[in-house]
């Protein structure tokens, strides 16, 4: 098993930081470093940057989102990451949810398996460097009865393949992942439920597409904390899970609510949910199970850590990204440097 490093969103005060995290990362070993955008920062700048600054880590964004830009722009800066890094750029692509897609860059939030489908074909047909051109229900290319000509790109990555990965949480989003992409990027993920909410419907994508599992990347992300006290560490845990199971989309569209329910949390989601729509957060921090939090994360000792390895890499996980917390530079180098350790006392580096 692999390990990431999970920068999540810059512009937060601490863009030295994380740059000084990330060059801890490639100096440590890890795989992957990974940059966040939800509508602030963009990804493709944040790691362009951290690329120039470091040597041998692949740089991935996770994620780059599908209504953000048209399919031949993510095509463009794909190719344009992979040459300038080296060949060390993944690209991670998602749906975002209905409030940033409809929000912020206006585009309406329907039929997001189909449109990432679409997507996703038109992506590689670009990055394959053929002479474009689709015909589909989201988009139609060169647009009929004008100007527009089948175009080819004009540069060339630095691998014929650049991975590509989809954020993926539903069930159905998971089997289409399995299907056409290279890897899955996933949030709030339990060994224990592993196999139920995610690992079962990967592999059934992969099947449809006559294909196993062998070389697909299962990667999800979690928050690494490093201590004794493992109770006091998932407290400082709480509004990050409340945020999520809570807040993120709407009471009808939120994914990750819907995933505590599949862990089998349905009462405590809705509880996390109310408390939090009506604008007591502390409550619906407070009403976060500890066992939830310890299930989602990283947390103890770094024998304990260790052993949580084992369970993730037993559960199908390939590469494991760790967001490691800290208020300084020093204690989330710190963590970093308990991951690597973790890693090796497991027997999986």
């Amino acid at each position: 098993m692999r390990l990431g490093i999970n920068l999540g969103y810059w512009g937060a005060g601490m863009d030295g930081d994380n740059l000084a995290v990330a060059q801890e990362a490639d100096r440590l070993g890890y795989d992957v470093c990974w940059a966040a955008e939800a509508y602030g920062s963009d990804a493709p700048t944040v790691l362009a940057w951290v690329a120039a600054q470091t040597e041998s880590i692949d740089v991935g964004s996770a994620i780059m989102q599908i209504p953000a830009r048209q399919p031949a722009m993510t095509a463009m800066t794909a190719a344009t990451l992979d040459s300038l890094s080296g060949g060390r750029f993944r690209l991670g692509l998602g749906v975002s949810g209905p409030q940033v897609s409809e929000g912020w860059y206006g585009v309406k939030f329907d039929k997001p398996l189909a449109r990432t489908r679409e997507y996703v074909e038109i992506v590689r047909r670009a990055m394959s460097r053929e002479r474009l051109s689709y015909e589909g229900r989201h988009w139609t290319l060169p647009l009929p009865d004008g100007p527009g000509k089948p175009l080819k790109l004009t540069v060339h990555p630095q691998r014929e393949h650049i991975p590509l990965y989809i954020a993926a949480i539903g069930p159905k989003n998971l089997e289409q992942t399995g299907e056409i992409a290279d890897g899955a990027l996933l949030i709030f993920p339990s060994a224990e439920h592993l196999e139920d909410t995610a690992v079962t419907y990967l592999r059934a994508g992969r099947e449809k597409a006559g294909l196993t599992m062998d070389g697909f990347d299962v990667c999800p992300t979690l928050p690494l904390a490093v201590g004794d006290d493992v109770s006091a560490l998932a407290d400082t845990f709480r509004p990050y899970t409340a945020l999520y199971v809570g807040g993120m989309g709407s009471r009808e569209q939120n994914f990750y609510n819907r995933l505590a329910q599949r862990m089998g949390y349905e009462k405590e989601a809705a509880e996390i949910q109310d408390k939090y729509l009506a604008g007591d957060k502390n409550g619906a921090a407070a009403a976060v199970p500890h066992q939830l939090i310890d299930r989602t994360t990283l947390l103890g000792p770094v024998e304990r850590i260790a052993e949580r390895m084992r369970e993730y890499a037993a559960a199908g996980v390939t590469t494991l990204t760790l967001a490691p917390a800290g208020f300084t530079l020093d204690e989330r180098v710190a963590a970093l440097r308990a991951g690597t350790e973790a890693l090796e006392r497991s027997g999986l580096a």
